[in-house]
């Protein structure tokens, strides 16, 4: 794992990081290429304030994703009140629902880039709907930083240098849900529910990539789509495969249902690993803390439920600043932290930002040095570089043990 950081002192607009190259237009290459301030865009940008604008699925079947800007705007709320900003600039953060259909992203990006003209587009959520504007932002070179999803495309792509991920890739996740299956159950069988999107595919695919050449075998797989109003039938059709081993690769609405179906069905007790995209509290509640004891998951993020950073400075901060800038918002709520430590990294990237530009912000984002996010697991900080366009590729395995989740080993790394 990469353990090299650079420990982060105050807040983050005092943060600092080594000089970031900041650029220009590459050669006519599609990159972003090192230069000077002049002639780069400052649209959105002005020596008092940032606007930055998010899209989010607040409505329709993964609304659950809509506690993620209630971190993100407390964050910036809490940095633009104790702190003056980033670099004495408040940040303005609009959201826009999407419903987590990409006619509407692209509908709402068009307007927070035209209409609102925005600095940067900071997160898009989902593989779909990110995909729907990517080539929109990259033509037009607008940031579209830190989008809030796994897809490896967000990191390998270098046709679209202007769009960067943020958390570990569903490459990653993946990876590592099979180095844990190999060590574990290294005979399995293995039965796998999917969304049947680039997201579900992204996962599934580099898990059987990763097994290959091993005893693990996958012998069932069930798609399902967004608008399907339940994953019954496809879990009923995963059972009859007895597998010891079930991968419920889901957004929180379906990976929900699998777990209660999972639950009901005595006849069928299959080692169940959730996605990190869906195993947050919210998700495990209405199924009953007791029919998900020992559900495996992975996580990048301290667990704000879990007893052992009850005492912890930057979880105690958190809670702390989240009820006062958004009373109401559920502390342990994962996707809540996951917004907070997501506009951190914002603020310490433009921070360390040569030019205060959209260009200077694209190459930083790209020259990050094991940069400290305290709300992140020990061991998980934010590197990337040229030919390195992954923020985080370490995974803690965790396994859900009472009413909180309990770290498996230690982080591994997905670099290699």
């Amino acid at each position: 794992m990469r353990t090299k950081a650079i420990r982060v002192i105050g807040a983050a607009a005092a943060v600092l990081l080594a000089a970031t190259a900041c650029g220009g237009r590459g050669e006519g290459d599609g990159t972003v290429a090192q230069g000077d301030c002049k002639g780069q865009q400052t649209v959105g940008i002005t020596d008092s304030s940032i606007e930055l604008g998010g899209v989010y699925p607040l409505s329709g079947p993964a609304s659950a994703y809509g506690e993620i800007p209630k971190g993100v705007r407390a964050y910036f709320d809490y940095l633009n009140a104790e702190h003056g900003g980033i670099d004495g600039r408040t940040v303005e953060y609009q959201v826009r629902d999407d419903g987590y259909q990409p006619p509407k992203t692209v509908e709402e990006v068009r307007r927070l880039v035209e209409q609102d003209q925005v600095f940067a587009i900071f997160q898009t959520l989902g593989t779909p709907t990110s995909s729907a504007v990517w080539d929109y932002l990259n033509q037009r070179e607008v940031p579209q930083i830190f989008v809030a999803g796994g897809a490896t495309k967000w990191g390998a792509d270098t046709e679209h240098p202007w769009t960067i991920g943020w958390q570990p890739s569903y490459r990653a996740e993946g990876r590592a849900f099979a180095e844990f299956v190999r060590q574990e159950k290294p005979d399995a069988t293995v039965a796998v529910l999917y969304q049947n999107d680039d997201f579900g595919k992204d996962l599934r695919d580099n898990f059987v990539e990763a097994i290959d050449g091993s005893g693990v075998r996958v012998v069932a797989e069930q798609s399902y789509e967004v608008t399907d109003p339940t994953v019954d039938p496809q879990l009923r059709n995963l059972a009859n495969s007895k597998a010891d081993v079930l991968l419920n690769f889901s957004t929180p609405k379906f990976a929900s249902q699998a777990l209660a179906g999972d639950a009901r069905n005595p006849d069928w007790n299959p080692l169940h690993i959730l996605s990190m995209v869906a195993n947050s509290l919210s998700v495990l509640k209405p199924v009953g803390l007791e029919n998900v004891q020992g559900v495996v998951s992975g996580a990048f993020t301290k667990d704000p439920a879990d007893p052992r950073w009850a005492d912890d400075p930057a979880i105690t901060l958190y809670r702390e600043k989240l009820a006062t800038y958004a009373p109401g918002a559920d502390p342990t709520n994962t996707y809540t932290l996951i917004g907070w430590a997501a506009a951190d990294s914002f603020a310490k990237t433009f921070a360390s930002a040569k030019c205060a530009t959209r260009e200077g912000l694209s190459a930083a984002a790209r020259s990050l040095s094991g940069v400290q996010i305290d709300t992140l697991l020990p061991g998980i900080t934010l590197t990337t570089g040229p030919d390195d366009a992954f923020p985080m590729e370490g995974v803690q395995i965790q396994r859900f043990e009472n009413d909180h989740w309990t770290a498996v080993g230690s982080v591994i790394d997905t670099s290699e």
